[in-house]
């Protein structure tokens, strides 16, 4: 990890509460390769597939920052300036032949290529919420749905005891189970769901969480019009849009308060926040196959360029070692994605 990384991560802890701090530490406690081990255990293994967002599809973008973005940040990618960002798509799961027409999960993933060699990456969610506060508590949530051998299906007492429990990590599946199915890898919000800061040249640092939003509007499908669409709708449909121009979303900060949680993944910032379009992204192409330049990037949420920093959430720093784990096996198996 470069050296102005490990600085913006005591920077940025040290304006959190204790808890808070002593939280992020904790995040080493799970061993990365059991992670992956329980994600196979629980959703299954599909060699050569990422271990979530196992169905997507690279494309390439360009993203453009506003002068209010500048006054927040000296991060490289809002000098006004197009800067590439390399794209990718995906259905939340590891089964990489799941379903497109659900209420499920849409992944959009991103690598900004900067100058100097900068990069900053990303994974934003159509979900305001994560479905963990804390790698320890993600990682008991994903054992306790792990299938009986017998039966195939998880053990319901051990799942209730579990979310009773732990009542937060219902929050991102009842998300889902409210909204439509989305009409379009391009027609959803996608949202960072962690906390991070942005320091201006003159050393003010502004927390908050970050959604990008469709320049066209959400769109959701009805469910007779979803069931039309069959399973496997999404990459032709991102295609078309794309060549048609539109598909842009708005880059949007929302501003923390005094007093808001952005340490917790679970905890989505209070309606009315204030929010600033930091600048706008465009997907100006889409891979024609299965390959593209995406194919094998882990879009670590700790990589990022100077002027942004990490809040003291847990779940940022304990992603980055099973992400690596997750690559190696891709790797050594054949990496695919569709």
């Amino acid at each position: 990890m470069k050296t102005w990384i490990l600085s913006a991560l005591a920077a940025g802890a040290s304006v959190l509460s204790m808890s808070a701090v002593a939280q992020s530490s904790a995040a080493q406690q799970v061993d990365p390769s059991a992670f992956i081990d329980q994600f196979e255990a629980t959703f299954g293994k599909y060699e050569g597939y990422r271990r979530s967002g196992a169905k997507g599809i690279c494309a390439l973008g360009e993203f453009v920052g506003t002068a209010d973005a500048r006054a927040l940040s000296t991060a490289s990618a809002f000098s006004g300036k197009p800067i590439p960002v390399l794209v990718r798509f995906s259905v939340g799961g590891a089964n990489p032949k799941a379903a497109d027409n659900t209420r499920t999960q849409r992944n959009l993933a991103l690598q900004f290529d900067l100058p100097d060699g900068e990069q900053w990456q990303m994974g934003n969610i159509s979900a305001p919420v994560f479905a963990a506060s804390s790698p320890q508590q993600f990682f008991a949530l994903v054992a306790s749905r792990q299938p009986d051998p017998a039966t195939r299906q998880a053990d319901p007492a051990r799942v209730k005891a579990f979310n009773d429990a732990n009542p937060e990590v219902l929050l991102q599946g009842k998300h889902f189970a409210s909204q439509p199915v989305p009409a379009s890898f391009g027609s959803v919000n996608y949202w960072g769901v962690h906390g991070y800061g942005f320091v201006n040249a003159g050393g003010v640092r502004q927390y908050g969480k970050w959604v990008f939003e469709p320049v066209g509007g959400v769109q959701g499908l009805t469910d007779e019009e979803a069931k039309a669409k069959g399973p496997n709708f999404l990459f032709d449909d991102l295609r078309q849009r794309v060549k048609d121009g539109k598909v842009a979303f708005h880059f949007n900060l929302e501003l923390a308060q005094p007093g808001d949680r952005i340490d917790n993944a679970t905890v989505p910032l209070p309606e009315g926040r204030k929010k600033v379009t930091l600048g706008t992204l465009k997907v100006t192409s889409v891979s024609p196959d299965a390959g593209g330049a995406c194919l094998n990037i882990t879009y670590n949420p700790m990589v990022m360029p100077r002027g942004v920093l990490p809040s003291a959430d847990p779940l940022l720093e304990a992603r980055a070692a099973p992400y690596a784990v997750s690559l190696g096996r891709r790797l050594s198996e054949g990496a695919k994605q569709q």
